[in-house]
């Protein structure tokens, strides 16, 4: 791991517990088990999208079982854009886009705050266009990114 400031995995169960707790409060779930059901579909989709140095560090820095949810995911050969990440999400939940963006950004939100910045902007990067969004950053365009680095 490259960011010694990274907290320790708490011991099993503990840690897991508050990430739930802070999925229901933020994404207002009326129940822990709503907000479970969000944590479980959207680290399993972003388990198929994650390869590589990130997700063995996100993995790290995530409560034990929230980490094993992302790992047992085997990655998609085809990245999905984060647009294309809600609509898959959908489908296999059942549920509507609206609702299915909003579980989205309620567990990102989680998954930001264990990852931190640094980890994030890395994740970012590795994933196609439409997940800034979905973490609460905003989506710099390739276009923009290089206009930015030719004033420089």
């Amino acid at each position: 791991m490259s960011d010694h400031s990274a907290p320790l995995q708490q011991p099993f169960g503990r840690a897991y517990e508050q990430m739930l707790e802070k999925v229901r409060y933020d994404g207002a779930y009326p129940t822990r088990e709503k907000a479970e059901q969000a944590v479980r579909l959207v680290l399993a989709g972003l388990g198929r999208q994650l390869t590589g140095d990130e997700r063995v560090d996100l993995a790290a820095r995530l409560p034990l079982e929230a980490a094993r949810i992302l790992t047992a995911q085997i990655p998609d050969t085809q990245p999905l854009t984060g647009w294309a990440f809600v609509k898959d999400l959908a489908a296999r939940n059942g549920a509507s886009l609206a609702t299915t963006r909003w579980d989205t950004g309620s567990v990102f939100s989680a998954v930001a705050a264990y990852a931190g910045p640094d980890l994030v902007t890395r994740i970012l990067r590795q994933l196609p266009s439409g997940y800034a969004l979905l973490f609460g950053r905003a989506e710099l365009t390739q276009a923009a990114s290089h206009a930015a680095s030719q004033a420089a």
